[in-house]
């Protein structure tokens, strides 16, 4: 009786160690090399809002826009609003959401969300890069 209530005590929490890790995902890694402040990427564009009446004129916000560095990959990344700021040249952990990034920054508590605008390899934003500095030392 004992051996079954501890070999059901270990696989519950072993079940809720994964059940809490499962929703995470695998962070990657990555550092921020620019910032610039851009327009706001409508995340959530529904029927009502294509289709149904004008709705009253908006006011322009500005939204953090990132270049985020990782080994193989360079996102380009926009916030949702004005008050989603992540440190430049620091490693920031991230994961996919839900076609979003995921940023956690310094072991935050919580998640902010991302829409992801542009990814390009690495090798290939290199070569740009190059030729930018190559055209502007000419």
């Amino acid at each position: 009786m004992k051996s079954t209530l501890l070999l059901a005590l270990v696989l519950v929490s072993t079940g809720v160690s994964v059940a809490v890790a499962a929703p995470l995902g695998i962070y990657q890694h990555g550092t921020v090399v620019r910032m610039r402040m851009g327009d706001c990427v409508l995340m959530h564009r529904g029927f009502m809002t294509a289709f149904g009446p004008p709705q009253a004129a908006a006011t322009e916000e500005s939204c953090p826009e990132y270049t985020l560095v990782t080994d193989k990959v360079v996102f380009l990344i926009v916030g949702k609003s004005s008050n989603q700021l992540v440190p430049l040249a620091e490693i920031i952990d991230f994961r996919f959401q839900h076609r979003e990034l995921a940023i956690r920054v310094d072991d935050a508590r919580h998640e902010s969300k991302f829409a992801i605008k542009e990814m390009t390899l690495r090798s290939q934003w290199e070569l740009i890069q190059k030729h930018i500095e190559d055209q502007l030392n000419d």
